[in-house]
C-alpha cells in the first residue's frame, strides 16, 4: 500500500511538471515573458551565455539544490530533486521535438494569461503532493531561515528580483507584464488551492434526522455530529445534525434531504480548510 501511494505521488508530480513545462515552452518563452521563476532567470541568462534554455534551467536548479542542502538542511528530499531534474528534461524534449517554436497567440497579454492559468494548474498538482519544481522555492526557504521573511514574502521578493533583471535584455513591456504575471500567478494558485480544499459544513434540523444520519454515514461515508437544539419560539427540543462534505457529496446530500423531508431546515457554510482525520476512511 505504501509503495502504491509513493508511486501515485510521483506520477502526479510528473504530470504537474509536464504541465508546467508545456506552459513555459509554448507560452512563456515564445512570448518573451520573464516571470519570477528559475526558468525566467534562465531566459535572461541565455541572452549572454550560449547554452539552451533546458541546460541553463538544469544548471540553476542544481545550484539552488546545493545551496538549499548547505544552507537549509535535509528539507529537500527526493521529490524536490526529482522535480528539479524533470523540468529541464521536459524542456529538452520539447526543444528537440519543436525547435522552431513561436507564439501561439502573437499577443504578449494572451500568452501571459495562458501561461498563468496553465502553469498554476501544474503547480497546484505538485503542491497537493507536497512537492514543488525546486528553484525559486529553495531560495525562498533560504531567505526565510536567514532573513526571517515569511515564505510568501520571500517568494515575491525573489520573483520580482528576477523580473527586474529582464530590463537589461528586454523592453519595459516585458518588465511590466512579468511583474504583473508573477503577482497574478500567486493569486491564481491560491484560488486553485482553496478551491480544491473548500468543503461544505451542513447543519440539518429535520424530523427525519435518523434517516438522514444513516444516509450520511452509510451512503456518503462521512461522520455526523449530533446536537440537541431547542427552538426559541416554540421551546421544542429537536435533533440537529452537522456534517462536513465535499462539493459532490453536498449535492447528493441535498438531493436526499429534499426527497425525505421537504420541510427540513438546512444551513450551509463554506469551510476553507479541514485539518485532522476528515479524509480518513470511516470504519463501518
Amino acid at each position: 500500500m505504501e509503495k502504491n501511494k509513493v508511486l501515485k505521488e510521483y506520477v502526479m508530480i510528473t504530470v504537474g511538471i509536464f504541465i508546467v513545462a508545456v506552459s513555459v515552452y509554448f507560452f512563456m518563452v515564445p512570448g518573451n515573458i520573464v516571470m519570477g521563476s528559475v526558468t525566467g532567470l534562465a531566459m535572461v541568462l541565455v541572452q549572454v551565455i550560449p547554452v539552451s534554455l533546458s541546460v541553463m534551467t538544469l544548471i540553476l536548479n542544481v545550484i539552488c539544490l546545493i545551496l538549499g542542502y548547505l544552507l537549509v538542511g535535509k528539507e529537500f528530499g527526493g521529490k524536490t530533486v526529482y522535480a528539479s531534474i524533470l523540468m529541464p528534461a521536459f524542456l529538452n524534449i520539447f526543444e528537440r521535438l519543436f525547435p522552431n517554436r513561436s507564439s501561439l497567440t502573437d499577443n504578449i497579454i494572451l500568452d501571459a494569461l495562458s501561461f498563468i492559468i496553465i502553469v498554476s494548474i501544474g503547480q497546484v498538482i505538485m503542491f497537493n503532493q507536497n512537492a514543488s519544481s525546486g528553484g525559486l522555492d529553495v531560495i525562498a526557504k533560504i531567505m526565510n531561515k536567514y532573513f526571517y521573511f515569511d515564505l510568501g514574502k520571500s517568494v515575491t521578493i525573489a520573483g520580482m528580483a528576477i523580473v527586474l533583471s529582464s530590463v537589461f535584455f528586454y523592453d519595459t513591456v516585458t518588465l511590466v507584464v512579468g511583474a504583473l504575471g508573477t503577482y497574478f500567478n500567486g493569486i491564481v494558485v491560491d484560488e486553485y488551492i482553496s478551491g480544491f480544499s473548500r468543503k461544505k459544513k451542513v447543519s440539518i434540523l429535520s424530523k427525519k434526522h435518523e434517516e438522514i444520519k444513516n444516509y450520511i454515514m452509510n451512503e456518503i461515508n462521512r461522520g455526523v455530529t449530533i446536537y440537541t437544539a431547542r427552538g426559541g419560539y416554540d421551546n421544542v427540543e429537536r435533533v440537529e445534525l452537522v456534517t462536513i462534505v465535499n462539493k459532490n457529496e453536498y449535492a447528493l446530500l441535498m438531493k436526499h434531504i429534499r426527497e425525505v423531508d421537504e420541510e427540513a431546515f438546512v444551513t450551509v457554510a463554506t469551510i476553507s480548510e479541514v485539518v485532522g482525520m476528515w479524509n480518513a476512511p470511516r470504519r463501518k
